[in-house]
C-alpha cells in the first residue's frame, strides 16, 4: 500500500468525519418543556395538538426533532431554568433573557374573549358591561384581568372552572351569562360537546376585549441557533398555509 493511496484514504476518512459532525451540529433532538394537557393545543398521551404539531414541524424545517417533556404548567419555566430541557413552550411571565436564553416567535396565540349566547344580544366592550352578569372563566383569569373581573367577583357572580367542556355546556343551558375563554379552546370543546351529545349547540357570540399580544406567549431556547432555525420554520409554515391547516385540523367539524 503506497503512501499516495494512504493519503487518499485519509482524505476520504476525514471527509466523512466532517460530514458526520456537520450533520450532528445542524440537526438536534430538542427537548422542550410543555404543560400538561391543554386541548386542543396539546394532548400528552399522543404527543399531538395544535401547538405540538406547529412546533414539531417548525423545528423539522431544519431537520431538528421535537421531544416534548410534560410538567404541571407552573413548573415549565422552572424546569427550563434548571436546564432540564433545551427549550420551553412559554416563560409564564418570567424574563428568561436575564439568564441567557433566547425567545422564539410565537407558535400559537391565546386569544381570550368573552362569550355569550347570540340570542341574548349582549354587548361587552368595557368592564361596566359585565355589571349584573355572571361570569365563568379558566383558572387564574382574575389575576390577568382584574379590571374586568374584580367587580364581578365582589358581586359574587364570578366562578372559575378548569373543565372547559363544562363551561360550554353551562353557557349553552343559560345557567350563566358569560364565559371567558380562548377562542380555539372554546371552539374545540363546542365541537366535542356536539359530538358527545349528538345535538347542535346554540349560536355563540364572541366579544373581543383585549388585543392579543404575541409576546405574551413565546417559546424560549437555550441555543440561539436552534431558536433561529425554529423561527425559519414558523415563517415557512405560515407562508405555505400549513400553519392554518394544523389549526383547521382540530377546529373544524
Amino acid at each position: 500500500m503506497n503512501a499516495r493511496f494512504l493519503v487518499y484514504m485519509m482524505k476520504i476518512f476525514i471527509f466523512w468525519i466532517l460530514i458526520f459532525f456537520s450533520a450532528q451540529s445542524f440537526s438536534d433532538e430538542v427537548t422542550m418543556a410543555f404543560g400538561n394537557a391543554i386541548p386542543p393545543f396539546s394532548f400528552p398521551e399522543s404527543d399531538t395538538g395544535i401547538e405540538l404539531e406547529i412546533i414539531s414541524e417548525a423545528l423539522a424545517f431544519h431537520q431538528h426533532t421535537l421531544t416534548p417533556v410534560y410538567y404541571p404548567l407552573a413548573r415549565v419555566p422552572i424546569a427550563f431554568a434548571q436546564k432540564k430541557t433545551m427549550a420551553a413552550m412559554t416563560d409564564l411571565g418570567e424574563d428568561m433573557e436575564k439568564i441567557g436564553a433566547f425567545y422564539g416567535d410565537s407558535a400559537v396565540i391565546y386569544n381570550n374573549v368573552f362569550i355569550t349566547l347570540k340570542e341574548r344580544k349582549l354587548h361587552i366592550k368595557k368592564p361596566e358591561d359585565l355589571k349584573d352578569l355572571s361570569v365563568i372563566s379558566f383558572q387564574g383569569a382574575i389575576k390577568r384581568y382584574p379590571l374586568w373581573l374584580e367587580p364581578v367577583k365582589k358581586a359574587k357572580k364570578y366562578h372559575e372552572q378548569h373543565n372547559q367542556l363544562i363551561q360550554v355546556l353551562i353557557l349553552n343551558k343559560s345557567r350563566l351569562d358569560v364565559v371567558l375563554s380562548d377562542i380555539s379552546i372554546f371552539k374545540y370543546y363546542s365541537i366535542l360537546a356536539e359530538k358527545e351529545y349528538g345535538k347542535l349547540l346554540k349560536e355563540f357570540q364572541f366579544h373581543h376585549f383585549v388585543e392579543p399580544n404575541p409576546n405574551d406567549y413565546r417559546p424560549v431556547f437555550w441555543r440561539e441557533s436552534i431558536r433561529d432555525d425554529f423561527n425559519d420554520g414558523i415563517k415557512h409554515l405560515k407562508k405555505t398555509g400549513r400553519y392554518q391547516a394544523i389549526y383547521d385540523k382540530y377546529l373544524q367539524n
